[in-house]
Parts: C-alpha cells; sequence; structure tokens
C-alpha cells in the first residue's frame, strides 16, 4: 500500500472515495468539485492506495487558526474527510494514513492538530483528546419569560436587531464571526473561501436561513442568531454568535420572543452560558445533546504550552506519554505572569498522562483533576491535580462550533 498526496487532479477521486467509506453519494456539480470539495487543500490530503492501485483510504487538513487561552491566536491543523472503504478496515489502513499526516504536520512546522471525531473510540489512539464540548438548549415558549436582573446597575444593552435573509448578509456574518473568535479560546477561524463557496453547515453554507443581526448604539454589527422555522412550530437556532453577554442576550430576547413559535431549539449552545439564569423559569431551558467536539493532538509538546495564556503562577513537571508516536517526554512548565517556559527535565514527576489527555486539558475545557479521578492522569503528590486545574484553567469555558 502506498501513501501519497493529492493533486488537484485527484479531486473526483478523493471525493469519491471519502464517500465510499461512508457509503454515501458525493452531490453531482460542475466541474466535479463542488461544494463538498471546494474548501479542500489538495496539497494537505492524502490518499491510501492499494497493491493493484485503487484508492482505499482518504485523510485531509484544512490550514486554520485557533484561539487559544488568553487570546493567542495560532496555527491549526484541521484534519477532516478521514475515511477508509469497508473492504480495507482493520487492515492497518487508518494507522499508516495517521502517522502519515502527523509526520507531514511536523514537516510543515506545526504543533498542533484538531478534528471533529465522528465516532468517540476511534481517534484517541492516534493522540487526539476532546477539548471543547457544546451543548443543545430547548426552550419551550411558554417558559421563555426573561426574569429581571437583581444585580443593582444591570440594565439592558442599547442597540437594535435587524432581521435579514442570509443571502443578504454575508459580509456581515463573516465580519462578526471573525472577531467573535478572536476572542473565544476554542473557536477556529473560518476562511473567506468558505464563506464564498458556502461550504460547511448554516449560516456558513447558503441554506435559506433568516438572520437575526444585533447592532450596537453605533450601529455596528456585534453579534447575530442564524434561524430557521418548520411546520412544528419549532425554531432552530444553528448558531448565536455575540462579541459581549449584552449582545447575546438581546438575540436571545428575539429568538424566545418570536409569534408563532412553540419552542426555541439553540443547536451550539456554551456550556456555562448564563441564559438558563436569565429565565424567570430556571428549568424553562432543558439541556439535551452535550456532547464533545473539538479534539486536540499536540504535535510538539513545549511549543505548544509556551504558545498559550496562563492565568496561574507556578510550576509543574508533567511526564507526557506519546505511544503511538512511540515518543516519551518530561517537561518542567513554569508560569510567570502569564506567560509559561517549558523545557525537558529529569526532575520527579507531579502528572504522568498520555498525551491526549494532556490535549484535553489544553483550552481549559476539562479540568486534570477529573481525569485524575477518571484514572487517566497520576498525580504524584496531593494537592497536585487542585492546583494543575488553576494552572490550566482558561478565562472562560473554551466553545468551537465551526464544522469541517
Amino acid at each position: 500500500m502506498e501513501i501519497r498526496p493529492t493533486t488537484e487532479h485527484d479531486v473526483d477521486v478523493f471525493v469519491d472515495t471519502l464517500f465510499a467509506a461512508f457509503g454515501r453519494f458525493p452531490e453531482a456539480a460542475a466541474g466535479g468539485r463542488g461544494v463538498v470539495g471546494s474548501a479542500f487543500e489538495m496539497d494537505r490530503n492524502l490518499l491510501a492506495v492499494a497493491a493493484d492501485g485503487r484508492p482505499v483510504g482518504t485523510a485531509g487538513a484544512y490550514s486554520f487558526e485557533l484561539t487559544l487561552p488568553g487570546e493567542s491566536i495560532v496555527p491549526a491543523a484541521g484534519v477532516t474527510a478521514v475515511g477508509v472503504l469497508p473492504s480495507h478496515r482493520r487492515q492497518g489502513v487508518l494507522s499508516a494514513m495517521m502517522r502519515h499526516q502527523l509526520a507531514d504536520l511536523r514537516a510543515r512546522g506545526e504543533f498542533l492538530s484538531v478534528l471533529l471525531a465522528s465516532e468517540a473510540l476511534i481517534y484517541r489512539r492516534f493522540g487526539y483528546g476532546p477539548a471543547t464540548y457544546t451543548q443543545q438548549l430547548t426552550v419551550p415558549r411558554h417558559r421563555a419569560a426573561f426574569a429581571p436582573p437583581r444585580a443593582p446597575g444591570t440594565a439592558d444593552a442599547t442597540g437594535s436587531v435587524e432581521v435579514l435573509r442570509r443571502a443578504e448578509c454575508g459580509d456581515i456574518l463573516e465580519e462578526v464571526y471573525d472577531r467573535y473568535r478572536r476572542a473565544q479560546p476554542g473557536a477556529l477561524s473560518r476562511p473567506h473561501r468558505w464563506w464564498a463557496a458556502g461550504t460547511g453547515q448554516p449560516p456558513v453554507s447558503t441554506a435559506p436561513r433568516y438572520v437575526a443581526v444585533h447592532r450596537d448604539a453605533d450601529g455596528l454589527p456585534d453579534g447575530y442568531a442564524s434561524y430557521a422555522l418548520d411546520d412544528a412550530k419549532t425554531l432552530t437556532v444553528d448558531e448565536t454568535i455575540a462579541t459581549d453577554d449584552a449582545a447575546f442576550t438581546a438575540l436571545a430576547r428575539f429568538v424566545l420572543g418570536h409569534d408563532l413559535v412553540t419552542k426555541v431549539v439553540f443547536k451550539h449552545f456554551p456550556p456555562g452560558h448564563p441564559l438558563r439564569w436569565q429565565l424567570a423559569d430556571l428549568r424553562g431551558g432543558e439541556i439535551g445533546s452535550d456532547t464533545d467536539w473539538l479534539w486536540v493532538r499536540l504535535l510538539d509538546v513545549p511549543h505548544a504550552l509556551t504558545a498559550r495564556g496562563w492565568f496561574t503562577d507556578g510550576e509543574l513537571v508533567l511526564d507526557v506519554d506519546d505511544p503511538f508516536l512511540g515518543e516519551h517526554g518530561r517537561y518542567l512548565l513554569t508560569v510567570r505572569d502569564g506567560a509559561a517556559d517549558c523545557v525537558p527535565t529529569d526532575r520527579e514527576p507531579d502528572l504522568s498522562l498520555d498525551v491526549s489527555d494532556l490535549g484535553s486539558v489544553y483550552l481549559g475545557g476539562t479540568a486534570p483533576s477529573t481525569l485524575v479521578r477518571a484514572g487517566h492522569i497520576r498525580a504524584h503528590r496531593p494537592g497536585v491535580a487542585a492546583f494543575a486545574d488553576a494552572l490550566f484553567r482558561a478565562e472562560r469555558p473554551p466553545h468551537c462550533l465551526h464544522w469541517f
């Protein structure tokens, strides 16, 4: 079997192999590429070819930016389009592609890769760990009343909401999302070509949607909610993007106050968001589909740990095992005034962990103590897990809602 990079001439065979791996058919489109292939970076994709010349597997990557705690923005490879034909599964094809891809990412100088896992059992063995989570919030219309704020001096923000069609506001969506993602830990960039081609899920795609655009007191767009209403009178919000809490609240008030609606479903609701507390009925919002979203893989531990911001000073010795790549390292992480230094050390470890567990705690969305209690991370002295929780925390919970 050969693992080879693809070129622009391989678009059709790459797409056909990918869809065959999942038992699906690609949409017919002029030029053979269509929406599904319009965002592919063919110089970053891989094709597994059997000895008889038949393509049997695919793996790809996008060039994204990832926002880390402390609003550090770094390059990250977004692993995608991973599939193996059913006839060739459990024959080492996937492992070979993953190993080849990780080597390629390192050769490009990249120190982080991320993905969305179709199945939770697949990617941990390749060093990826779940790092952000997302929820679905459902609010029946008759339980959607807001409580008056109790904090002295709290008032609704000034501004306005305008309803537009998706086709009318692509530039606004792109600009507001870009402002939002630069300040939100765990968020990924959405390259312009995605918006231009309508690649992905609404509202990036051009599927018919109404968009509630919030403008601040100066008329500047600072938030939006993309939504559609079905025949059952369920209003589904694809995503609510806001650059501050006041804009999010205004948009939530708008969709929850929509006429002829029985319930409102927020598809990508950030864990820990205060909206449920803003409702008069605390039980008015029901959380469902609480699931992992972005998985993170560190390719260069010192580089990754020094790239993010930190909010607690101190030292921690991490003993990191990377069984898939056959690597092992022990590192002294020293944090002072929001910045970190990370160097190899022979000091006794404070925590021993798999590289996938380091990926899970990296963005601050998974507490190290949780993985200690789960039996995945070993704490070598009392109190170190609690200190690691404080050290790895982010300024707010990481959240990613970009689909790729």
